[in-house]
């Protein structure tokens, strides 16, 4: 049972794009601001350009760019696009009929699944890669207006 951390590597991918202005990056650019490989970095690149959030750049110079403007690119998109759809798996393998529990869990677990896959797709549905880069962008004022205050 493992997470993916793939959302949260698309977001990161997408916001760094959004503040490039055009600018195209390599995948290996891209994979120092993640601190991971540039061969993740491009499968997830395709990810998204499969979904239409992404584009690429070919010849020198070339690399990723945004596909649309950071505020009309939905959080509830960039994870469609990288994640498997449901937030949450039922067992794999039928639980035990014989059981109270096995007979009746999956029954119980798919209306409260359910309710929280909604209650997570509003939200990220709420906001765009605008919002996310617009506090990334924030928290480094926070963070510089500290550091010059220690000095």
């Amino acid at each position: 049972m493992n997470t993916s951390s793939r959302f949260a590597f698309a977001v990161h991918v997408l916001a760094l794009l959004s503040l490039q202005q055009g600018v195209p990056l390599s995948s290996e650019m891209i994979a120092g601001s993640v601190n991971t490989n540039p061969a993740l970095i491009r499968r997830l690149l395709s990810m998204l350009a499969e979904a239409g959030l992404t584009t690429s750049q070919l010849g020198a110079g070339g690399g990723a760019l945004l596909a649309r403007a950071p505020g009309n690119i939905s959080l509830l998109e960039i994870y469609r696009a990288v994640e498997d759809p449901r937030l949450f798996g039922l067992h794999r393998e039928e639980p035990n009929p014989a059981c109270m529990v096995g007979r009746n869990i999956q029954g119980v677990l798919s209306g409260i699944i359910d309710e929280a896959q909604q209650a997570m797709e509003a939200s990220l549905g709420a906001r765009t890669l605008a919002d996310a880069t617009a506090d990334v962008v924030r928290a480094e004022r926070v963070r510089e207006r500290k550091r010059r205050s220690h000095r």
